[in-house]
């Protein structure tokens, strides 16, 4: 029988703290009220096992601890989809959990699902269970097992979960692909263009100096043996500067207000700063739509929107939506307010609200959002790499005309 941790108040106002052996949260309750207590919080103990004692002959037992395991987010998907799949078959869900225990070939997956179907065994719902694992499912997670497990249709809770979640996944790997193949490409060019100054110019330098002594070189062969030159003797404060620029802004980004001011500079940013905010429209709608389809009601839907949004700029604004709601106001108006929602998204709401379908509204923008991020993303991959290619060729080209032009004054001199 599982063992819970209360805190309660007798009788008199005194505050009481304890612990409990009982099935569940709701028979810990009432068997405290027996003894004239009023719980005030009820968790489940964390019983930590004893040190295993050295073995008899003097063999060292080395226990070593890797940490808490953590569910990798691809497997999570692919162990939702599977754990929704067979509670839709008619298996128990103690031994769905077992059954997936046994086929995991992930250690951690394995170890996870392993600790949960105890904790199940023991008595704790199937939401407490995976609350002890924070680092694995998160509040949107345990929120909608929640209510999967107040309406009695837990597999198609999960099975939504999974698409959720597999969207979710294949809209970032979008974003995440569209941001890096530039970054990539500008790295090279950098590292090419470095290269040329430090190891191709000081050598153009000597012979321009053994051939054409004392003769003016042209303005652009003097600027990049200037630049090679600084480079080279300056080097040092070229990497300081890089590492200060890079610590500033990881700095920048553990504050409140400078992740707010970072998220804001690449909702502006040009070209990319739409599919930034595409992709946060999008999450928001699957999100918040998927939660209130799930019976979530809409002030808990809307803080785990709030703390799952990954966007400063959309958290204060669902903040501030959270707290009209919260006030009788509907959805619509106060997200109409902070101007961070587009006027399609804000009719959307409206409409949905209106004919009491909301989450198919909100899921509708989702795909809506989401299907512009695939055609601006396509667009973007196939203007970038041209114009990568013609960007690096005309530094790189640069570079070779401006060392060659001397070399005409040496040829002719030579002739």
């Amino acid at each position: 029988m599982p063992q819970f941790v209360y805190t309660a108040m007798d009788r008199k106002g005194r505050e009481q703290k304890g612990k409990i052996n009982a099935a569940s949260e709701d028979a810990a309750s009432q068997e405290l009220k027996g003894k004239g207590l009023f719980p005030t919080s009820i968790k489940l103990a964390i019983i930590e096992k004893a040190p295993e004692k050295k073995a008899k002959g003097g063999g060292i037992n080395l226990n070593i601890s890797l940490g808490p395991q953590v569910i990798p987010h691809k497997e999570l998907i692919i162990t939702t989809r599977q754990l929704a799949i067979l509670l839709g078959a008619g298996l128990p869900l103690i031994r769905s959990l077992r059954t997936l225990e046994r086929q995991a070939r992930n250690a951690q997956v394995r170890a996870v699902l392993g600790k949960i179907a105890a904790a199940v065994e023991g008595g704790a719902t199937f939401a407490e269970a995976l609350a002890q694992h924070p680092k694995s499912f998160d509040k949107l997670y345990l929120n909608m097992v929640r209510a999967g497990e107040a309406s009695g249709a837990m597999e198609t809770i999960l099975d939504r979960l999974a698409g959720f979640m597999e969207k979710a996944a294949r809209i970032a790997g979008k974003v995440k692909s569209a941001l890096i193949y530039p970054i990539v490409v500008l790295t090279i060019s950098l590292a090419a263009v470095v290269g040329l100054m430090i190891f191709i110019v000081p050598n153009f330098k000597k012979i321009f100096d053994d051939l054409l002594p004392g003769e003016p070189l042209p303005d652009i062969t003097n600027f990049f043996i200037n630049a090679s030159s600084t480079l080279m003797e300056q080097w040092q404060v070229y990497l300081i500067a890089i590492a200060g620029v890079i610590v500033f802004f990881k700095i920048l980004a553990k504050i409140p207000a400078g992740k707010y001011l970072l998220d804001l500079l690449k909702y502006r940013m040009p070209i990319f700063g739409s599919i930034i905010s595409k992709t946060a429209v999008s999450r928001f709608g699957r999100t918040l739509g998927t939660l209130m389809a799930s019976g979530v009601p809409v002030l808990s839907a809307l803080a785990i929107v709030k703390d799952t949004s990954g966007n400063e700029v959309v958290a204060k604004a669902v903040e501030k939506v959270h707290g009209a709601v919260k006030e009788g106001e509907g959805i619509a108006t106060p997200l109409n307010r902070t101007n961070v929602f587009e006027p399609m998204v804000i009719s959307m709401v409206e409409v949905g609200e209106e004919t009491g379908k909301l989450p198919e509204m909100l899921t509708k923008i989702a795909d809506t959002y989401e299907e512009e991020v695939d055609n601006q993303v396509s667009a973007l991959t196939s203007l970038i790499e041209p114009l990568m290619i013609v960007m690096l060729a005309g530094i790189v080209g640069t570079i070779v005309v401006a060392l060659f032009m001397p070399l005409v004054k040496i040829i002719e001199k030579m002739s």
